[in-house]
């Protein structure tokens, strides 16, 4: 088929975009916005940048791509595209025939439909519309965070009852450790995302693919052959083996200061949480959330703001002489 036809099929479909369509680079996941159909080029412009930025992409570029897709039997590689070039296949997808296929890096032609670069709809910003995640630790921790931070002066921490510390301690622990692990999650489905070492940017930032390097040694005497190979003499690696050293430890009357130097340092570790009183806590965050305007939502949180005083009335803390002296009978 002739470029100039597959021209002007792209250049049809690109009339025929809604208003306000978004596209999304393949590599580094930009978004832009088709804002001209010209007959020698299509003006885009990006959205996610601190500066706004208009470019053209020109015919030529794009009948270029068409011949290296053409030419290869299993697709044309994404990483090889020049730089800046990400924005023409993501247009071109809106072609019927081609395809951007992220999860092994290519651009492909088919015969039948294809997918596109074609965000469905922009993310909804209305925090009418929001939903809270299922299953979701993280969200209910944060929410739980977020309140406490709300109701304490926590620029001035020296001045805040041991209580809330404890509580603010306790839910930032909660918070990093659920985070930590939607991030894992996260990074895992990017890593698929990512094919070469060019960053991938968002809104709020942008991430890259890295290779770490971990090691660990062979077998104790395939490491000593080889030194002993290259004319190291195994004694200048031989060196004092730590579990070793804690099981002779058990088995002599040497203490630990004897072939250890110690230094100790104090911390805060938390020790427990109360789950069923964060539930109920957040139970009335999220009843104060979805509440609408309205006598029955001015009902409702006077309800709820009555229920969390009984809840902390009986769920407060008591010091054990309060406690012998409520049993004693004196007030």
């Amino acid at each position: 088929m002739a470029f100039s036809v597959t021209w002007h099929t792209l250049l049809d479909e690109l009339d025929d975009l809604p208003d306000g369509s978004t596209l999304i680079t393949p590599l580094s996941n930009d978004r832009f916005r088709v804002t001209d159909v010209q007959e020698q080029r299509v003006v885009i412009e990006f959205r996610d940048r601190d500066i706004d930025e208009t470019r053209p992409l020109q015919r030529d570029q794009f009948e270029t791509l068409y011949r290296r897709i053409t030419d290869e039997q299993d697709g044309f590689d994404l990483d090889r595209l020049p730089p800046d070039a990400d924005p023409y296949p993501a247009v071109l997808s809106l072609h019927p025939r081609f395809e951007v296929d992220e999860d092994r890096g290519i651009i492909v032609e088919h015969e039948g439909p294809t997918s596109t670069q074609l965000l469905d709809g922009e993310p909804d910003t209305d925090a009418d519309d929001r939903s809270e995640p299922e299953g979701l630790d993280v969200y209910a921790d944060s929410l739980l965070l977020i309140d406490g931070l709300e109701r304490h002066d926590v620029a001035n921490l020296p001045e805040m009852e041991t209580d809330a510390l404890v509580n603010l301690y306790t839910l930032l622990s909660d918070v990093q450790r659920d985070a930590n692990d939607l991030r894992k999650d996260v990074a895992d489905v990017l890593l698929s995302r990512l094919h070469h070492d060019r960053p991938v940017s968002g809104p709020f930032g942008s991430v890259q693919r890295t290779t770490r390097r971990n090691r660990s040694l062979k077998d104790d005497e395939d490491v000593l052959a080889a030194l002993e190979d290259a004319g190291i003499d195994r004694e200048r690696v031989l060196g004092v083996d730590r579990n070793k050293v804690d099981d002779a430890l058990d088995v002599t009357e040497l203490s630990e200061s004897d072939v250890y130097d110690i230094d100790e340092s104090e911390y805060v570790r938390k020790a427990e949480v109360d789950e069923e009183r964060k539930e109920t806590r957040l139970q009335g965050l999220k009843d104060q959330l979805s509440a609408t305007e309205g006598e029955e939502a001015e009902e409702l949180r006077e309800e709820i703001e009555e229920l969390e005083g009984r809840i902390e009335e009986l769920t407060e803390f008591k010091s054990g002489a309060s406690f012998h002296t409520r049993a004693g009978g004196e007030p």
